[in-house]
Parts: C-alpha cells; sequence; structure tokens
C-alpha cells in the first residue's frame, strides 16, 4: 500500500464499520495459454503487513474514485501506466477484518490485464515481486482477504 497519508496523519476512515478504504490491483499476464498474477511481497518500510504477499495496493485518499486511485497506485508501485493495462474487472468491495491487528479494511479490488508485464519495477514498497497461478495464491503468507479479493474479480475474467 502507498504510504502517502492524508494531513491529519491517519489513513481516510470509510463510514462503514470505521473501515480504512484501500484499492488492490491484480495484474494479469498470460503466459503460454496460462494465467499468471503479479504479487509483491510488502516491504518492512509499509505500515502494516510488513513481509507479506499483497495486490498491488494503496489507500483510497479523499475525493478520489477507487478507479482513479488504483491507476495511481500501478504506476506509482510498477512503473506501468495507464496505457500499458486494461481493465478487466472491478469487484464489489469487501470488508475484511483482522482482529490480531484491531483493523477493519474496506477492499476495492480490481482485475488489469498488463500488456507489458516484462517492463514492471517495483518500489520501496516491495522487496520481491512474483508471477503466480491463480491456484497457488491460496497458499502464500498473504495480507487478509487476499484470495477473497481477488476471487470477486477473477472468476468472471475469462
Amino acid at each position: 500500500m502507498t504510504n502517502t497519508e492524508p494531513t491529519s496523519g491517519e489513513p481516510p476512515k470509510a463510514p462503514e464499520e470505521g473501515a480504512t478504504q484501500v484499492v488492490t490491483a491484480f495484474l494479469l499476464r498470460r503466459d503460454r495459454d496460462r494465467d499468471e498474477i503479479l504479487l509483491v511481497r510488502r516491504s518492512g518500510r509499509v505500515r502494516t503487513y510488513q513481509g507479506r504477499w499483497a495486490g498491488v495496493s494503496g489507500y483510497l485518499e479523499p475525493g478520489v474514485t477507487p478507479l482513479e486511485q488504483v491507476y495511481t497506485e500501478i504506476r506509482e508501485e510498477t512503473g506501468i501506466e495507464r496505457e500499458a493495462i486494461d481493465l478487466r474487472r472491478s469487484g464489489q468491495p469487501m470488508l475484511v477484518r483482522d482482529p490480531a491487528a484491531s483493523l477493519v479494511w474496506l477492499v476495492h479490488p480490481f482485475l488489469f490485464e498488463v500488456k507489458t508485464p516484462e517492463r514492471i519495477r517495483i518500489d520501496w514498497e516491495a522487496t520481491e515481486m512474483r508471477w503466480v497461478a491463480p491456484p497457488d495464491i491460496a497458499g502464500l503468507d498473504t495480507v487478509p482477504g487476499l484470495a477473497e479479493a481477488f476471487a470477486r474479480v477473477y472468476a468472471s475474467a475469462a
């Protein structure tokens, strides 16, 4: 997630149960007739879930639509511009509760197909990136709710 926060020092809160709104992008590449999804391992420099696998994600800034925010996060975290990706699906937002950390998130998931995956370069928010087959996501140490958020956008992507 982008570590840029509003001037109040706190991420924006959604009216839904006090949840913090975030966007998550799943970047898809089709490789030899096989789908793979880009996941990034969160660095120790981000606020939450350091070392866990995630999609490209960030806080939903005030006054910005989820779609505009997700394009910003993709550009900032991968170097990929809007023209190099195609939106395949935007999923219904979902609440993710993390009682262990006393956090509640409202996740806005998106699926994009990447036209030039070889041009992706991660920024400071991630220590590594990995292309994984969709069934393999569930077996990784991910941020809470990642597999469920992915299911919201991938089931109808074919």
